[in-house]
């Protein structure tokens, strides 16, 4: 510690006297002249004056003693005093020699000195020409700017000129009456291109000068005279003109579609007369509409009257019912035999090829022609004539439409207000002939195919964009559903009437009566299926009920169970077989005959192997009940009714299936369900044996001796097959 404090004070010493020497030598050698003798001026940085604060010092000697410099010289016992004088030394040294380069360079020094007093005077010189610059720049914006304003109000006058000419132009060109004008509307005939185009020019430069003189423009009285005379000119020769096309049609045997596709070219003339002169336009559509209502009225009334009269003489009347009594047989034959004769009361309730008259290609066919087809002597069912009529009146209804709404310029409301006015009287007519020939009208087949006519063409319109017909459509079918449905209920009436001992003699085979509710029903199914009806099928369900209920009531009349099954499956499978044949066959109705018939057949099949086999179905019954309930050992007891039965049906299996298979096709008229009767009961009788071994092999029965004598199993099968029939 007082060796540190030694070298500290050591070194302030040494501080002290080199500042006290540099200043010394600061005024040798620069004191040379008088001038310089002058004492300095240190302030604060005197450090003999008392505000020399020593503190500082001892910061800084701290500082200095912290350099490694220092370090390695106290370090290596190197005399302070010595090391400092040797460094001022060494300072004074570079000092004189930076005085002697300086002398040395003191003329280029002068000369620099002289080139920057040059450049500050080229400087200045610069400065004041851009000063002058700068002056004549500010008054050359200041034009700029008062040309820009000029500029812009300018172009303001042009845009307000421009603006002005424009309108002026517009009501001038709007104003003025080109010679070409005039002598097109007075001269030219109204079916040349250049009436229609001037007319057009006539109509713009009238709606022109009508809105300038709303507005209170003084001009427009200098040419409302002249386009008032050709308006009146131009209206006078449309009126003729479209006048003379409304009288052509009225000329006889004249298609008036033709000058009526004309007229469309020169719907024009109409707008024309709308915006012009609005007496004459409602003069000219009232009579479009008195001459074309004519036309299609006499039109209409001409070709129903002719078309009915090459309708089928002989129509459904009101006692051709299905529950009506039918003992001509003939009429089945006819029937099984296609005859298309509505001659035949079963042929009313046939479909055939009726159907076809709702098939795409059918539908839209050519009207029929009645004058061609009375000279070829053909004769057609009521829908056919009825499709004809509506197909035509579809037809026309939607063409005037569509000529009403573009010629007259009318739509919505109007257009079917128009069209009314126009085809009214012919639909009203139409609908009045269609309910009286329903109120005689006893053939349900063709209202509800008349129906399907109505609905598909009702679809038709909606496609072509024409919904004029809509409530003609409901009207027709207002009057339709109903005759349809009464029709429907009565023939429920009469099945449901129908006494069984009045139809005469009885008979196994399918009754008329079910045959002729499988072909109506079939037919109502089939054409029900694209359009489906709950209604209808409401209605065809109390059919079938009334038609099962008859059904059982003839067959109650037989006087045994197997005549009765044998009547009950012939009919049943005949309705299925009809309407599997044109209905679908996941229908309710086939879904019905199908479970009856199953049921039935099944009734039989045990019915028929009872006579034969009776004696084994009973005696497996009550053995299998007794082994279900545990008593197996009573069979000990049945040991001879057991050998009997072994040994009676070796002798007879036989011969009672060969009588079986004769008496099953003999009963039945259709070969394919008598085939399936047989194999069920074959295969039926298989099972009984079957089962009749397995009782047979209880212990209790085992070492019966008649068990010798049993029918191997498979053996019974391959002799089976040879009396299964082949169809």
């Amino acid at each position: 510690m007082a060796a540190a404090a030694t070298m500290a004070a050591a070194a302030r010493e040494l501080v002290l006297r080199a500042g006290a020497s540099d200043m010394e030598e600061e005024e040798g050698p620069l004191g040379g002249g008088p001038d310089l003798q002058e004492p300095l001026q240190l302030g604060v940085l005197d450090i003999t004056s008392d505000e020399f604060i020593l503190d500082e010092v001892d910061v800084h000697i701290q500082a200095n003693l912290e350099d490694e410099l220092v370090k390695e010289a106290l370090k290596t016992g190197v005399d302070i005093r010595h090391y400092s004088k040797q460094v001022e030394l060494e300072l004074q040294q570079i000092e004189q020699k930076s005085i002697r380069d300086y002398i040395q360079e003191s003329e280029n020094i002068a000369s620099l000195h002289n080139q920057i007093t040059a450049c500050d005077a080229v400087l200045e010189r610069m400065e004041q020409m851009l000063g002058a610059f700068q002056s004549d720049l500010s008054s050359i914006s200041s034009e700029i700017r008062t040309l820009q304003e000029q500029s812009g109000a300018m172009n303001i006058r042009l845009r307000n000129r421009q603006a002005v000419r424009g309108k002026l132009g517009e009501l001038v060109d709007g104003l003025v009456v080109p010679t070409a004008l005039v002598t097109a509307i007075l001269e030219a005939p109204v079916t040349e291109p250049r009436f229609l185009e001037q007319l057009q020019e006539l109509d713009a430069k009238a709606a022109a000068v009508r809105e300038q003189e709303a507005r209170g423009t003084a001009a427009c009285a200098d040419v409302r005279g002249v386009l008032d005379r050709l308006r009146v000119k131009a209206v006078t020769k449309i009126r003729e003109f479209i006048l003379q096309k409304i009288y052509s049609f009225r000329k006889p045997m004249t298609n008036y579609q033709i000058p009526q596709t004309a007229l469309l070219k020169y719907r024009f003339f109409y707008q024309f007369l709308l915006g012009n002169e609005r007496a004459t336009a409602k003069e000219i559509r009232d009579e479009y509409v008195e001459t074309l209502s004519k036309i299609y009225l006499s039109y209409y009334r001409s070709y129903l009257g002719r078309l009915m009269k090459v309708q089928y003489e002989e129509v459904a009347e009101k006692d051709d019912l299905m529950g009506v009594e039918d003992t001509a047989k003939k009429d089945i034959l006819e029937l099984t035999l296609g005859s298309p004769s509505l001659r035949s009361r079963n042929t009313i309730f046939t479909l055939g090829t009726r159907g076809s008259v709702i098939s795409p290609t059918e539908l839209e066919a050519p009207i029929l022609v009645p004058h061609t087809a009375q000279r070829g002597e053909q004769r057609y069912p009521f829908e056919a004539l009825f499709r004809s009529q509506h197909y035509a009146l579809l037809d026309n209804s939607c063409r005037e439409y569509l000529f009403i709404c573009e010629f007259f310029v009318v739509s919505g409301t109007a257009a079917h207000d128009l069209f009314h006015a126009v085809m009214g009287r012919t639909l009203s007519m139409t609908l009045k002939h269609l309910e009286s020939y329903l109120a005689d009208c006893y053939d349900a087949i063709a209202v509800f195919l008349c129906i399907h006519i109505v609905l598909r063409f009702r679809n038709i319109a909606t496609k072509r964009d024409v919904p004029a017909l809509d409530r003609y459509w409901e009207q027709v079918l207002a009057l339709l559903w109903p005759r349809f449905e009464l029709i429907l209920e009565m023939n429920v009436q009469s099945v449901r009437s129908t006494d069984p001992q009045r139809l005469g003699g009885l008979d196994t085979r399918p009754h008329y009566i079910t045959r002729r509710y499988a072909e109506f029903s079939s037919a109502l199914v089939s054409i029900n299926q694209t359009f489906p009806n709950e209604r209808t099928m409401q209605l065809l369900g109390q059919l079938q009920v009334e038609v099962e209920n008859f059904v059982l009531r003839v067959a109650a009349e037989f006087s045994s169970r197997k005549e009765q099954l044998v009547f009950l499956i012939n009919n049943y499978d005949m309705m299925l077989g009809v309407l599997m044949e044109r209905a679908a066959d996941d229908s309710k109705e086939v879904e019905s005959f199908q479970q009856l018939l199953n049921a039935r057949t099944q009734e039989f099949i045990e019915e028929l192997l009872s006579p034969p086999f009776g004696g084994l179905v009973a005696f497996v019954k009550e053995a299998e009940a007794l082994i279900e309930r545990g008593q197996a050992e009573r069979l000990r007891g049945e040991e001879a009714r057991v050998t009997q039965l072994i040994r009676g049906f070796g002798s007879s299996w036989k011969s009672s299936v060969e009588s079986l298979s004769q008496d099953v096709m003999r009963s039945f008229t259709n070969f394919r369900n008598g085939t399936s009767i047989i194999q069920g009961a074959l295969t039926q009788l298989i099972q009984l044996y079957h089962r009749f071994h397995r009782v047979l092999s209880q212990p209790q029965l085992r070492a019966l001796p008649a068990r010798a004598e049993l029918i191997n199993i498979h053996h019974l099968m391959v002799e089976l097959k040879k009396h299964k029939p082949n169809f």
